[in-house]
């Protein structure tokens, strides 16, 4: 498999992830500096962003993916996901989101580690 389809396999095990509330495998796949941009602009740190999907804030049920994008360049990446999301947070209902999801990664010790990424709606 070559780095493009490692990368595009990232996000859709992200997804996996985030709907099994997997933090070992989250932790696993993110960077020490990775943070995430919500929706709102509010800026959060790994930590801080698996702190509230385990405890609740952040649920998400299933992801099916329209497009994954992937740009790289020596040891750093670029990757755009867009997906159909189904997910309930911040106390509300569930709804289906269209997320797009913008991802930084770079290359550590031979393996491609997310960065950050920014969350908006296509």
């Amino acid at each position: 498999m070559n780095d493009t389809e490692k990368i595009k396999e990232m996000y859709r095990q992200y997804w996996k992830y985030m709907i099994a509330k997997n933090e070992t495998g989250l932790r696993g796949m993110m960077s020490a500096d990775y943070y995430l941009m919500h929706m709102t602009g509010a800026r959060q740190s790994a930590d801080e962003f698996i702190s509230g999907l385990m405890g609740g804030t952040f649920n998400y049920y299933s992801a099916d993916h329209d497009d994954i994008q992937v740009s790289i360049d020596g040891d750093t990446a670029t990757m755009i996901g867009k997906s159909k999301v189904l997910a309930a947070v911040y106390g509300g209902g569930r709804h289906k989101w269209r997320f797009r999801g913008d991802f930084t990664l770079r290359k550590e010790n031979g393996e491609w580690k997310l960065t950050s990424s920014k969350a908006s709606t296509y």
